[in-house]
């Protein structure tokens, strides 16, 4: 909103200062101290609130150390990162990109589900929450919007690599810039496409209609038949994962804060001609404007981490677990960048397939044997360590350290092929 606002200023009144508002990197960094100060003092709020109100977590005993001393810590408290991202958002992005429509809608879809599954543990103190059938089922609904948007939206394009390099001898201008820091490499017309990226290849531009090209001639448009069920599991892997990880103080939020400033390069990267041109990789109009958003997800994060960080005086509760790795995945796939969800989101990953390979390993252990065996001494992951005798703060630090290697392993992608 204070986008269109400053814009009118400068086109109408030449306003002082207005002008800063046309620059992407002047608005991402408002958008995180503007969320930064809304975590920080909504959230001391909303605690108290939660507190006066007795809305606190109900702790299943697991003979974890500390775990009961968590008993009735205030939960919910992902309404906090949701309205630290909303709200700078709102203030600071440009509302009629197609991207960011997208993920706002995305981010109040889960964030909406989470809510009613803690609002159905806290306030009916049904301990089952939300059946999973109906987070499953939301989840589905979210990434069939999600993949029908990318696939069908006129406004969702990429700049094909130019094989017809006459165009170059044309002035091309991009965002008021000059293009004359160099040859621009991308066709000068937008297209349709559901090309995405591959780390470590030469030529990383993959297609999903690949898996259809058996069919013979015409078989492109039928590529949403691959695409929209590959977006359904994406989001719905990467938002169970963040909700798997939320269990320990602080450990969610901080993975999640590294992942989002790692999306924030590649979406300004990817958004910008020049860059994208430079580093040779594929250049998708318009989402340089996301820079903003996950700007905001990254202070919300961090602003939350003051007061979910061990001892937590919050929990986020599924409000915030949900939401935030949806938008993790949903963010990756609008930046085409989903095949890199298992390096970046390694974090997720493994906690999602430490618990997909107890359960497995039990039930055959239990069908073969008699008795059912485990891999790991608990599961998800982190509790694993926890009955191993490790801190909970030294757990999330060390998580918080591979989470970090993990990121800078993803951001060199662009250049490891």
């Amino acid at each position: 909103m204070l986008y269109y606002l400053f814009a009118y200023l400068e086109r109408s009144f030449d306003f002082p200062g207005a002008g800063m508002f046309e620059y992407i990197s002047f608005r991402a960094g408002m958008a995180v101290i503007t969320s930064l100060v809304i975590s920080l003092l909504f959230g001391k709020q909303l605690i108290s609130f939660l507190k006066k109100k007795q809305v606190g977590e109900s702790i299943r005993d697991l003979g974890l150390e500390g775990q009961m001393e968590k008993q009735g810590t205030p939960t919910m408290g992902g309404l906090i990162i949701l309205g630290a991202i909303l709200v700078p958002t709102l203030l600071f992005a440009k509302l009629h990109n197609i991207y960011v429509i997208i993920i706002l809608i995305s981010t109040i879809w889960l964030g909406l589900i989470g809510f009613i599954d803690d609002y159905i543990k806290v306030f009916r103190k049904d301990k089952k929450g939300l059946a999973g059938k109906f987070k499953v089922l939301g989840q589905v609904v979210l990434g069939l919007f999600v993949g029908l948007m990318m696939y069908f939206s006129p406004d969702v394009v990429i700049r094909e690599k130019a094989t017809d390099l006459s165009f170059i001898d044309q002035p091309v201008t991009f965002d008021n810039e000059n293009t004359d820091r160099g040859v621009i490499l991308f066709d000068p017309e937008p297209v349709k496409s559901t090309k995405s990226t591959i780390p470590f290849v030469k030529n990383n531009e993959f297609d999903y209609s690949f898996f259809l090209s058996w069919m013979g001639e015409g078989y492109e448009k039928w590529t949403f038949l691959i695409f929209i069920p590959a977006v359904i599991l994406i989001i719905s892997a990467v938002s169970n994962g963040a909700n798997l990880t939320d269990g320990m103080d602080g450990l969610a939020t901080g993975t999640s804060a590294i992942i989002g400033t790692t999306l924030a390069i590649f979406a300004y990267v990817s958004g910008n001609i020049f860059f994208a041109n430079y580093l040779n990789i594929m250049y998708i109009p318009d989402t340089g404007e996301l820079v903003i958003f996950i700007s905001a997800f990254v202070g919300a994060c961090i602003g939350f981490l003051w007061y979910n960080s061990y001892p937590a005086q919050v929990f986020m509760g599924d409000t915030g677990s949900l939401a935030i790795g949806g938008i993790i995945a949903v963010f990756a796939i609008m930046l085409r960048k989903e095949l890199l969800i298992p390096i970046l989101c390694g974090i997720f990953l493994a906690e999602n397939f430490s618990v997909m390979m107890q359960v497995s390993y039990f039930k055959y252990t239990k069908k073969k044997f008699g008795a059912g065996r485990r891999i790991f001494k608990m599961s998800p992951l982190h509790h694993h360590y926890q009955i191993k005798g490790y801190p909970e703060p030294k757990i999330v630090l060390r998580f918080f350290i591979v989470g970090i290697m993990l990121a800078v392993f993803s951001v060199i992608t662009l250049k490891i092929r």
